[in-house]
């Protein structure tokens, strides 16, 4: 494939919209802009998770392997529903936000939460496999090629998502989502718990 092709490719998988953005946005618009940062940041920490192991071939031998597989794609749906749940329990209309506001943050809960949205989603592993099965040669002369592809992919995420919990906190935006906190909390903690169910029933 050509650079062009690939680039243009990891675009599109990452701004179409999935469980990773719709926690980067839950998470900001509850706990702020350092919050939604820091879920981006987990985010692109897992895509050097898969990388590594796509790279190494190992994300092959877990596809072939049904019970692993399945185990994966399991955890991950299981996390996400668990997210959802608590976001639309925890939603409340009387809650204000606090973009700007300075206070201590657990930043390791929002490091891990995006992390593992990411690293537990086996469409992300195949998706990395079917990539890197195309940069990637047996001579290993795209080795260099597929490096730099995968830290493409890193920056990639880290960037977009960063791009969403800057916008999600602007002072623009802030008066208009402080009235619709409850409803997009609850919309948020739904989107996940569908991707959760969705991945739980596909073959």
């Amino acid at each position: 494939m050509e650079v062009i092709s690939l680039a243009i490719l990891g675009i599109l998988i990452v701004i179409s919209p999935g469980a990773d953005f719709v926690l980067v946005l839950k998470n900001s618009l509850n706990a702020g802009r350092k919050a939604g940062l820091l879920t981006a940041a987990g985010i692109s920490l897992a895509i050097t998770i898969h990388i590594s192991y796509s790279w190494l071939g190992i994300s092959y031998l877990v596809s072939q392997n049904q019970w692993l597989f399945m185990g994966i794609k399991y955890a991950g749906a299981a996390y996400l529903i668990y997210l959802g749940m608590k976001g639309i329990l925890s939603a409340s209309a009387d809650a204000a936000l606090s973009y700007s506001a300075e206070q201590p943050l657990a930043a390791h809960r929002y490091l891990l939460q995006g992390f593992l949205c990411n690293a537990l989603n086996p469409k992300t592993m195949l998706f990395f496999l079917s990539i890197f099965s195309q940069v990637i040669s047996a001579d290993g002369s795209t080795d260099m090629e597929a490096l730099l592809y995968g830290v493409y992919m890193i920056a990639l995420h880290g960037i977009w998502f960063s791009l969403v919990a800057t916008l999600i906190t602007a002072p623009l935006l802030q008066k208009r989502l402080l009235g619709m906190k409850k409803r997009l909390n609850q919309a948020c903690g739904a989107g996940l718990m569908l991707f959760g169910a969705a991945l739980a029933v596909k073959a």
